[in-house]
């Protein structure tokens, strides 16, 4: 690599922008790509159900959700366990790059049914590359929520393990439920994507709230996004014809990576 990085936390605070930003974690198979669908309402991401992660490359993508401006930032299987770390560093700073300045929420994917020992092995690597302070800014999101008993709510479910009650209870007791299958066109109170999803929005904004309106960020985040606004202002000097904001961002973040990677 042609510089050093770290992934340990300097927390910072950083000003709120209008456009909700949410970068998905977890491991391979947990329907990542599918909540992001779910979330955008529309299929902005390639999700199938196979044995190898669809997601082999960071990816953004943004809409409109209940009124609100969003942007997700979908992971490959950064924390999968048989995968090396060697292996993906230059997809995370290619995630970086992606969510600089910073994520105003972290959303930890899990599957409803047992909380498996491998899983456990995926938060923990999660904690160790995104920080325990960062729970501050973090929902765990389930999928899978036809596989909660009749009249089960996700926060029942939760209390039947200690395990998860703990990891949830890190998170100030933020959970929330989806199914990417079954829940679509649901007309129900509660098991209903377009119900969670405005939970789920909710609780971030009230989350950004109790942050004081901050972002999470940290020491690269920081210094990723004032390189990528250098970049921005050199592709303006030399004139961008009619190049949007958004693709000069664009080819800002493609240079910016390729110096880091």
């Amino acid at each position: 690599m042609k510089n050093d990085y770290s992934y340990k936390i300097i927390l910072f605070t950083g000003s709120r922008k209008e456009e909700l930003k949410m970068m998905l974690l977890g491991k391979t198979g947990d329907g990542k790509s599918s909540i992001g669908n779910t979330i955008l309402n529309k299929k902005a991401f390639i999700a199938k159900t196979l044995a190898n992660s669809v997601t082999s490359s960071c990816m953004s993508r943004s809409g409109i959700t209940h009124g609100r401006s969003v942007t997700v930032i979908d992971t490959p299987g950064f924390f999968d366990t048989d995968r090396p770390d060697d292996e993906l560093k230059s997809e995370i700073i290619k995630c970086i790059t992606e969510c600089a300045p910073g994520v105003h929420a972290f959303l930890i994917i899990l599957t409803v049914g047992r909380y498996t020992e491998q899983e456990k092995e995926v938060v923990k690597k999660i904690t160790e590359t995104i920080g325990e302070a960062a729970f501050r800014y973090s929902v765990v999101l389930f999928t899978h929520g036809d596989q909660l008993s009749q009249g089960q709510t996700i926060e029942n479910f939760v209390r039947e393990s200690e395990a998860l009650q703990e990891l949830v209870d890190k998170c100030r007791g933020r959970c929330h439920v989806v199914d990417n299958k079954y829940w679509n066109q649901q007309k129900d109170d509660y098991r209903n994507n377009s119900v969670q999803t405005r939970k789920l929005l909710d609780t971030i904004e009230k989350m950004l709230r109790e942050n004081g309106g901050n972002y999470y960020t940290n020491a690269l985040l920081q210094k990723t996004e004032e390189d990528i606004q250098v970049e921005e202002m050199r592709i303006r000097e030399v004139g961008t014809g009619i190049m949007s904001r958004a693709e000069i961002r664009e080819m800002a973040q493609r240079r910016v990576m390729w110096v880091w990677v």
